[in-house]
């Protein structure tokens, strides 16, 4: 399955038609969070996409909450703390800043201790896609700080998917690591492409 994957588009108008234009060639699109910003407009950051044809897999990132995105993006798979399975592919899907950040009430976040709760009904999948990274990969901020998960870090451990996609720390836009065979990737608000069975 030909997947197209991004993450944090922040409501970026020509980033948003890069997506729609490559969607033409994707089975599958998954959108790793933070489509608006600080919960703003919501509705005009997922009308920029309206363009997309292929199914999408969407996760919420901390600039919006899982009900607000299944409003705005009726057509999309919504996943957060759930799983679904297309065309054989198993996805399971968990939004949110975790641990919290430091932007405030606006922020959607989630503690490690709810994060794990939430990520404990995963017991398979061939791609993993948290707005948060797992801590200790493609996690550092610009000041050097590591600010992954430590819970999906565990989870990424247990489940070892073949993909984990996420996005949220823009200074590891566009990297990679691996935590024992998975491949952890960092997206970015532009086109990534990724080759998956299910």
């Amino acid at each position: 399955m030909k997947i197209l994957a991004f993450s944090d588009l922040h409501h970026a108008r020509a980033r948003a038609a890069d997506l729609v234009a490559a969607s033409a060639g994707a089975d599958l699109v998954i959108g790793a969070g933070d489509y608006c910003n600080m919960r703003q407009d919501l509705q005009g950051a997922m009308a920029l996409l309206d363009g997309i044809k292929a199914p999408m897999v969407l996760v919420p990132g901390n600039a919006e909450s899982a009900d607000e995105l299944r409003a705005a993006a009726p057509r999309a798979t919504v996943l957060h703390g759930t799983g679904c399975k297309i065309n054989g592919l198993r996805l399971f899907g968990l939004g949110c800043g975790i641990p919290p950040t430091p932007f405030g009430e606006w922020s959607c976040d989630l503690d490690e201790g709810a994060a794990e709760a939430m990520l404990a009904g995963c017991d398979g999948a061939d791609i993993l896609i948290c707005h948060s990274p797992p801590k200790g990969a493609v996690d550092v901020t610009s000041g050097g700080m590591s600010v992954g998960s430590t819970a999906v870090r565990a989870a990424v451990e247990r489940v070892q998917p073949e993909l984990m996609l996420c996005g949220h720390i823009h200074d590891c836009w566009g990297q990679e690591s691996l935590i024992g065979a998975t491949r952890v990737v960092n997206l970015g608000p532009t086109v990534n492409w990724f080759e998956v069975e299910g």
